[in-house]
């Protein structure tokens, strides 16, 4: 009995003394806030890309109606063309699940989705939160913008997530680029961050880029936090006619 006495004593006290690991990922408002953005992608057929814009074009108002879309593009540099990215806004799970179901039964909407399924290869879908220091912001004029993906190491935002945030605010202070959203994923690759950012064009963007990687504050907040990253993607993106953030 005294020995185990002993142990439960060294347990406890290891316990106060451990050192408290946490993220602005974390905690904080994220777990008060249970908004949620669907990102989507479709993966076009090669010849069917106008159409398919097209039609949503003319009827983009009947899934409107049942759900707030942020921003719908083309991809034009980075990744497979014939793509088209959208972002859709969510109250929480249970509004999803509504919006879905309403959809199902909105006839004039299957009447519309139905023929333009055939013109897709793909369809993928990740479940993202915005982070909590984050707040989403709208541009202040048309322009292009870029999605950019890190896939962090396993251990999640405890692990990287200060660094992380250092790195995307030494961009945002120094002006070299306009962000319009962090986002990390919640359904999908897990340990996956996107950073939505905007620029006047891609020229702009590019000389921008430039400048930060000359730019000894940008190049020591990065530095931190590559040493967590395993693999990034970066996409240009066309606002389409239709889309709310231009």
């Amino acid at each position: 009995m005294l020995v185990l006495r002993s142990g439960l004593t060294r347990a406890l006290a290891a316990q106060t003394f451990m050192p408290q690991v946490c993220s602005s990922f974390a905690t904080g408002p994220r777990q008060n806030d249970g908004t949620l953005y669907e990102f989507r992608t479709y993966s076009l057929k090669p010849p069917k890309m106008n159409e398919f814009l097209e039609n949503f074009k003319k009827n983009i108002n009947l899934r409107t109606a049942h759900s707030e879309l942020i921003g719908y593009w083309s991809v034009e540099f980075g990744g497979r063309v014939n793509k088209v990215f959208h972002i859709w806004k969510y109250d929480n799970f249970a509004h999803r699940t509504e919006v879905r179901k309403a959809l199902a039964k909105d006839k004039e909407w299957q009447q519309f989705l139905i023929p333009n399924l055939a013109l897709m290869d793909k369809q993928e879908s990740e479940i993202t939160y915005l982070v909590p220091w984050c707040k989403l912001e709208k541009p202040p004029e048309a322009g292009v913008y870029e999605l950019v993906t890190f896939q962090m190491k396993p251990g999640g935002p405890a692990l990287w997530g200060d660094a992380f945030k250092r790195a995307i605010n030494a961009h945002v202070n120094l002006g070299y680029s306009k962000l319009v959203g962090v986002f990390y994923t919640e359904y999908g690759a897990l340990n996956r961050v996107h950073v939505l950012w905007w620029n006047e064009s891609a020229d702009s963007r590019a000389a921008g880029r430039h400048l930060s990687h000359e730019d000894p504050r940008v190049v020591a907040a990065v530095r931190e936090s590559v040493s967590y990253l395993v693999s990034q993607q970066n996409m240009l993106l066309i606002p389409a006619s239709f889309s709310p953030l231009k």
